[in-house]
């Protein structure tokens, strides 16, 4: 019977998430050049929810609909994007596996919207993996 007690708070706590509060820093090649930038997620985690921001040269965005089960996280962010004279509000979901202290995470983005044109959606879609590590 206490095996059996010590075999179940073994499991549970080897299911209890990684702690990844904290800011961890990447770069990403974007853009029609493939052009490098940096940028940096400031994640705050309460249990198995996740917030924060992410922060690019042109300013942050918060990070909505986080969540971290065991070493996965994933989280969404709502990014603005400039075509020529269009703004269109793009829905980026993020998605990673945290090991030996970094954080691979593959960027997708889900949809477009054209914010000045009623909302008219396009599709672009595209993945992106990259690799973030925490900053001590």
């Amino acid at each position: 019977m206490f095996r059996l007690l010590g075999l179940l708070a073994l499991s549970a706590i080897s299911l209890v998430a990684a702690d990844i509060s904290g800011v961890w820093l990447g770069s990403l090649a974007t853009g029609r050049r493939n052009e490098l930038r940096d940028f940096a997620f400031q994640f705050i985690q309460h249990g198995n929810t996740l917030t924060g921001k992410v922060y690019l040269d042109s300013g942050s965005t918060p990070i909505i609909k986080g969540t971290v089960e065991g070493d996965q996280i994933s989280f969404q962010t709502i990014a603005r994007e400039q075509d020529g004279n269009q703004i269109n509000q793009a829905t980026l979901t993020f998605t990673g596996t945290l090991k030996d202290g970094e954080i691979e995470i593959t960027r997708q983005r889900e949809e477009l919207h054209n914010a000045g044109n009623a909302g008219t959606s396009v599709v672009r879609p595209g993945k992106q993996t990259f690799t973030v590590k925490r900053v001590p």
